[in-house]
């Protein structure tokens, strides 16, 4: 199946914590990284996810929000870090593509963000994603 989704990045289930609607994925990523999804209960029934599947973590770029630090106090847990490789931007809006272990992200920001952020080739960054905007795919 071809997917416009672009943010595709294969890992391995570490463990999945159920409960009555939804439940919670760990999943660590090819580069070593550690995320969260958070998915119906269904889906990981339907898929069968459990420790040690094979997965890959879809994430569309529009949800890919981008700091050039680590976040303290928040509530979005999923911190990847990277280095800026590539960044277009047009009138209202910018395109990212971030380096990261085992692969790479692409975010969609505002261009004044990238303006604000100072963001160029070679920027160390950390891309933020809710774990309720990770999708998981059975490898």
């Amino acid at each position: 199946m071809s997917l416009s989704i672009r943010n595709q990045l294969p890992g391995t289930v570490t463990s999945v914590t159920s409960g009555e609607a939804m439940a919670t994925v760990r999943v660590r990523l090819a580069g070593g990284q550690e995320i969260t999804a958070a998915i119906t209960a269904d889906a990981v029934k339907d898929l069968g996810f459990a420790e040690g599947a094979a997965v890959k973590a879809l994430v569309k770029s529009t949800e890919v929000s981008l700091a050039t630090a680590p976040v303290d106090g928040l509530s979005i847990r999923n911190q990847i870090a990277g280095t800026v490789t590539d960044v277009a931007t047009g009138n209202a809006m910018g395109s990212v593509k971030v380096s990261v272990e085992g692969g790479e992200l692409t975010a969609a920001i505002t261009k004044d963000a990238v303006e604000a952020l100072g963001l160029a080739a070679g920027s160390s960054v950390v891309a933020l994603i809710k774990s309720t905007e990770i999708s998981l795919a059975a490898a």
